[in-house]
């Protein structure tokens, strides 16, 4: 099975395009989802970020405050690696688990979505890589109205992530999805990616 890993920056629109694979029948691994499974309630993994951050990191019915750890670790590079020691490996190990599901199930590709995964220097671990191109206005555009942020703390977590060239230059293939391009300009490029892809399956 070829392994797709797909990435972008905050906002980039990755959710869109990896659910546009998900409907041609694509193996869709999101990063981001297991890394919430793997703090859920009840896990080890949320005892551990108690252990590291205190109980008032969770809420009365004991799930974990996110907004509240991500103004922690934003301030605080320590904080932000110590929690990434917690939460890394399990997504690791959750993300092999449904890689290898997906190639019992006999699909011809996957597609693990990681969106920092120009910071975490990865993508030797993946055949290819997929970059969602965009440029910093319009995703700077969109996180506004998605978050409700400011615009100087939207331009911080755009900053605090890998550059658009950083991420450019690990991309085997990239699809640009900016202001100007529709969602049926995405899905005709993501039919075609697919179609792609398919082929290099084959070998």
């Amino acid at each position: 099975m070829l392994k797709i890993v797909l990435t972008g920056g905050i906002a980039s629109g990755k959710t869109t395009v990896s659910d546009m694979f998900a409907d041609l029948g694509v193996p869709i691994i999101d990063a981001d989802l297991l890394a919430r499974e793997a703090v859920a309630k009840g896990t080890r993994g949320l005892a551990q970020v108690i252990a590291r951050f205190g109980a008032d990191i969770v809420d009365s019915d004991g799930n974990l405050d996110r907004a509240g750890l991500r103004e922690i670790i934003f301030s605080d590079e320590q904080a932000r690696r110590d929690l990434e020691a917690i939460i890394h490996p399990r997504v690791r190990e959750l993300t092999q688990q449904q890689l290898a599901l997906a190639e019992s199930n006999g699909a011809p590709y996957s597609l693990t979505v990681v969106p920092l995964l120009a910071e975490s220097g990865r993508e030797n671990q993946y055949d290819h890589v997929l970059v969602v191109d965009v440029d910093q206005e319009t995703q700077l555009g969109r996180l506004l109205a998605r978050d409700g942020n400011s615009e100087a703390q939207s331009r911080r977590i755009i900053a605090s992530q890998a550059t658009r060239d950083q991420r450019l230059q690990i991309a085997d293939y990239t699809i640009e999805n900016n202001a100007d391009d529709s969602l049926d300009d995405l899905k005709a490029r993501v039919q075609a990616l697919d179609a792609t892809f398919r082929v290099l399956a084959q070998g």
